[in-house]
């Protein structure tokens, strides 16, 4: 489907809830419905894929570099269906990734989103709350009635000419400021384990090492991985590598809140494969909904 180009990065709103739009929660894990278009986590870069003759859609987060999935956990109570969720790329006949685009027939142009897990396990992804607003999980369910909360529009993304700057790192150090003050920062973040591989010019990958690291900061985080393999911060460019088969996606914002290992590829700045790498305008008025 067009819509849906390799390589380009897009919105995805609900129809239903008008003003909302499919983003990758901050837990680096759960997926969710919000009304904040201006971030990375609700841009989606898509990743067409082959397999027998078939062609399917998978979207990665600008974020987290994780991919839009079907759970195996049952939806929260409010919500129908499966719970969405944010997973790796880990085998290449990976099933709850793949998406198939299948066009709404009122002639909208908007588009339903399939998951097949096998014969008779159709299940499409669905927005909720339409009575109940608080209710803003992203699941996927059957079709049943065809009900327009499983109806998208898909918007494309213009890209930045250039990376986006880091955010600046937090000077918070997690202690107290006052007698009723208590301030959370990089001391009172959880630690996580970093595992780096670094990319040649061509962005081929040359082993892998790992490191601990406190906080979420990005900016700290390139800093300690230039101190680890002895360059200066300002000429790598730091990508996620969420399993295996996934695509490299630039770490441009703070890690998600989790203590789940990260998995990052070191890319010198100026080479082929760092510079072949898309960076999404998400500051960027909509433009028109189609592709």
């Amino acid at each position: 489907m067009n819509r849906f180009p390799d390589g380009a990065h897009v919105w995805l709103r609900s129809r239903a809830r008008r003003g909302y739009y499919v983003y990758a929660d901050e837990d680096g894990s759960g997926v969710s419905l919000s009304t904040d278009r201006a971030t990375l986590n609700a841009a989606w870069q898509v990743h067409r894929i082959a397999r027998e003759g078939v062609s399917y859609v998978l979207l990665l987060s600008a974020a987290y570099g994780r991919y839009l999935a079907l759970s195996a956990s049952s939806a929260r109570d409010g919500h129908r269906g499966h719970a969405a969720a944010q997973s790796d790329f880990s085998e290449p006949q990976q099933l709850n990734i793949r998406w198939r685009a299948v066009s709404a027939l009122d002639g909208s142009g908007d588009v339903l989103l399939r998951c097949n897990l096998g014969v008779g396990e159709e299940r499409y992804l669905r927005a909720n709350g339409r009575y109940r607003r608080w209710n803003s999980g992203v699941t996927v369910d059957v079709l049943g009635n065809g009900s327009t909360m499983m109806h998208w529009t898909v918007v494309k993304i213009p890209l930045r000419p250039s990376p986006p700057a880091l955010p600046k790192p937090s000077t918070d150090l997690g202690v107290p400021t006052g007698l009723l003050q208590r301030r959370t920062g990089p001391a009172m973040d959880r630690q996580r384990t970093i595992q780096y591989m670094q990319g040649n010019d061509e962005g081929n990958l040359l082993g892998t090492k790992t490191f601990s690291f406190l906080g979420r900061s990005v900016f700290n985080l390139t800093k300690e991985v230039a101190t680890q393999v002895r360059v200066d911060m300002f000429t790598i460019t730091l990508c996620v590598h969420a399993g295996f088969h996934g695509r490299l996606t630039p770490l441009v914002v703070d890690l998600p809140h989790s203590e789940d290992p990260l998995d990052i590829v070191i890319l010198p700045s100026s080479s082929p494969a760092a510079m072949a790498l898309r960076h999404p305008n998400v500051d960027a008025p909509e433009p028109a909904p189609s592709i």
